[in-house]
């Protein structure tokens, strides 16, 4: 009977392997080399070989180089890193470190890509011929190891055949398809959108095999595609029974006691503005006239951490969800409909609890004083932006004294902040008009007028003077800890770049003064207002931001100008906001500061969550564009180029602000090549450009619902 290798056999080829090395003077060695020289010749033994090379790569000991060949690394010359993967075509990725200190991001080409996938955690070697030619900025490497898969069940389209099936993933990031076994189908349909669980992942860079986990429908129902999207991100459908009976057992009763701890608001001046769709009303605003001329304005939050207490069922899964998200035909909140839309909604004509930021303001709106605390309040009028923009407009309404006071401070309060460096960038968002059914009858942009600006204007108010009061409680530099919002410089890199792209429409960005830069920015904004460039060059603008994110640092906010900001005024939807309540409340008690690591933790996870609730945003508002223009094929659209990438020319369509992609494989007149660092495409022969901004003329030539995406033909450029 033959005898398996046993881990002394093992342990003897890596000390002989090992040996070797360290005595062949860096000399490298192919896989047929190793045998030789080890006189190896049984096959199980070369089997072992290979994994016990691919072993001493992970561990650093080895090198395998881009030629296939290995060689020793007992110098440690050759660098490792850590860190994510983005899959961004099928031909390459990118490592990105995770360590900040490790350089910039390792280009990987497929063929060393060893079977991870977008967003895995991974270990990659960097080859010592850094970059793939004189203009390339990223350094070249290999993954070794998947440290951590960031995901094991993936969306897609399933498609049968008689003995086995594969589902093809929605995401455009997932650069393979996931072959089922016929005994794994579960009932699916040819062409359902099904929920994947990968069981098997292979080294070999075939196919991973999987098993369908869940059928969620037909492709192209409503319901299904929502369903679809919220499952690619990771999105509760429901909420756990158990979290549901335990908010039903929540008492409504407001009691005297309570009453006796708050300062009580419920005489004075109070009232709502919000979406006329909205169900949640987290803010509301009081105003009242004081003797001495000045005004009390009074910014009203809903008081979440009243009944969502710490280590209860409702604050495990409020955390887990971190913030609700708002899909295109619906919202996937954060709390449960007795919270959200019930307890802790500031409806009219009812006593709420509140926590409040209170502010003594002179007509030139002054601060003179401020107060924050627990509150009751009794909200009197329910408005939407659209009521308040016509008492703004006409002067006439309920309230029209209190709402007119309101504008007038609110002015005052932007012209303030726009003064001291804040930017005034505001990207346009879209909204749809659905029929019963969930199909996009209309698309049209959010319109942004004095009353949506009169309640963000008093809700950063009391973010910056909450985060103030928390920084300003100590004295040096034992500070208490904190959750702030902060916004780091732009990109100095992507600012030149903008400036040069800006010059070629007419308009000069001054970057030679560093304190100057929001005030050039915001110039470029008012130039570009209503011309064709504004989309492109307000969304190159914002790309060359840092990102917004939650973190215990008490650093500024760039875009707003404010040295300490942080969000005090959604908690019904964020849970950073429910931090910072119990943070302030329990300082306002006279509380010691508190553990900082694990609120820092705590900020990681929610920045995490807020990045991937705006992507399945996107996605939703995506899906529903791709939707509108599915019968749209022969009219052509004027559009403006909005972006490019190495096979194609994106174009937003102007008059639905849809996006789709003109590939340079089907633009025959010439052959097209991407100059992506001066933002253009050139023909080979005849030299023709395509420009970002440009205005060209396009019909949509397919469009695919599974992939979200809108392929456009060119028909002209102007």
């Amino acid at each position: 009977m033959k005898k398996k290798p046993t881990n002394k056999n093992t342990d003897f080829l890596r000390d002989k392997l090992l040996a070797f090395f360290n005595n062949s003077k860096k000399n490298p060695y192919s896989l047929k080399d190793l045998v030789k020289k080890l006189g190896l010749k049984r096959n199980d033994t070369k089997e072992s070989l290979e994994k016990e090379l691919t072993s001493l790569v992970r561990e650093g000991k080895l090198v395998h180089l881009k030629n296939g060949l290995f060689k020793t690394n007992a110098s440690g010359e050759v660098e490792f890193i850590v860190g994510r993967v983005d899959h961004v075509s099928p031909r390459f990725a990118y490592v990105i470190p995770l360590n900040d200190t490790a350089g910039g991001d390792i280009w990987i080409d497929q063929r060393f890509i060893n079977g991870a996938i977008d967003g895995d955690i991974v270990k990659a070697q960097v080859f010592e011929s850094h970059g793939r030619s004189k203009k390339e900025k990223h350094d070249e490497g290999k993954i070794i190891e998947v440290v951590e898969r960031k995901r094991t069940e993936f969306v897609g389209t399933i498609e049968i055949s008689p003995k086995f099936a594969f589902v093809i993933p929605d995401n455009k990031k997932i650069h393979f398809d996931i072959f089922i076994p016929k005994e794994f189908i579960n009932d699916a349909q040819h062409q359902q959108k099904v929920i994947a669980q990968v069981v098997e992942w292979p080294e070999d860079g075939k196919n991973p095999t999987g098993k369908i986990k869940e059928v969620l429908g037909n492709a192209g129902d409503n319901n299904t595609e929502m369903h679809a999207i919220m499952a690619e991100y990771g999105l509760p459908f429901t909420f756990p029974e158990s979290v549901d009976r335990f908010a039903s057992e929540i008492s409504e009763e407001i009691t005297k006691d309570e009453i006796k701890k708050r300062r009580d608001f419920r005489n004075t001046t109070t009232f709502t503005i919000d979406p006329i769709d909205a169900k949640d009303f987290d803010d509301a605003i009081s105003v009242k006239k004081l003797d001495n001329g000045n005004y009390e304005i009074g910014v009203h939050i809903a008081d979440v951490t009243h009944y969502v207490r710490p280590g209860t069922l409702l604050e495990k899964e409020a955390y887990l969800r971190a913030t609700s998200v708002y899909l295109v035909d619906r919202v996937v909140p954060m709390l449960p409909e007795k919270l959200s839309n019930g307890l802790c909604s500031l409806r009219p004509n009812e006593d709420k609890l509140t926590f409040s930021a209170v502010f003594e303001m002179t007509e030139s709106g002054k601060i003179i004083d401020q107060w924050f605390g627990k509150t009751i309040i009794h909200s009197a009028r329910r408005f939407t932006y659209e009521e308040v923009q016509e008492i703004i407009e006409t002067s006439n309404g309920d309230f029209k004294e209190e709402i007119l006071l309101l504008d007038r401070l609110a002015k005052i309060l932007r012209k303030e902040r726009f003064r001291k460096g804040a930017i005034s960038f505001e990207t346009i968002e879209i909204k749809f008009k659905l029929d019963e059914n969930g199909k996009p009858l209309g698309v049209y942009p959010k319109i942004r007028k004095d009353a949506h600006k009169l309640v963000e204007d008093f809700m950063l108010l009391a973010n910056k003077k909450v985060a103030e009061h928390v920084y300003n409680m100590k004295k040096g530099e034992d500070k208490n800890t904190m959750v702030y919002r902060t916004h780091d410089d732009p990109n100095p890199d992507k600012l030149r770049s903008l400036a040069t792209f800006a010059a070629r429409f007419g308009h000069k960005l001054a970057l030679h003064d560093e304190k100057a830069i929001a005030q050039a920015l915001n110039k470029l904004t008012e130039e570009v207002e209503g011309k064709p460039e504004q989309n492109v060059l307000q969304g190159l603008a914002i790309r060359t931001m840092a990102k917004a994110i939650y973190t215990t640092d008490p650093d500024m906010h760039f875009g707003l100008a404010f040295s300490h900001y942080t969000h005090f005024t959604s908690p019904i939807r964020r849970y950073p906001d429910m931090m910072v309540h119990r943070l302030l409340y329990h300082y306002l008690e006279g509380g010691k500061s508190e553990d900082r690591s694990l609120y820092e933790e705590k900020c990681k996870h929610s920045s995490e969550r807020e990045k991937m609730a705006a992507d399945a945003e996107r996605a939703s508002i995506k899906y529903k564009q791709v939707e509108f223009m599915q019968n749209m094929t022969e009219k052509v659209f004027d559009g403006i180029i909005s972006g490019m990438i190495e096979h194609g020319i994106f174009v937003e369509i102007i008059e639905t602000k849809c996006e789709g992609m003109v590939r340079l494989s089907e633009l025959t007149d010439d052959f097209y090549e991407v100059d992506l660092d001066n933002f253009r495409v050139i023909g080979k022969r005849q030299k023709k450009m395509y420009t970002l901004g440009d205005t060209v003329q396009v019909k949509v030539k397919k469009t695919d619902l599974a992939r979200r995406t809108i392929d456009l033909e060119m028909i002209t450029s102007k």
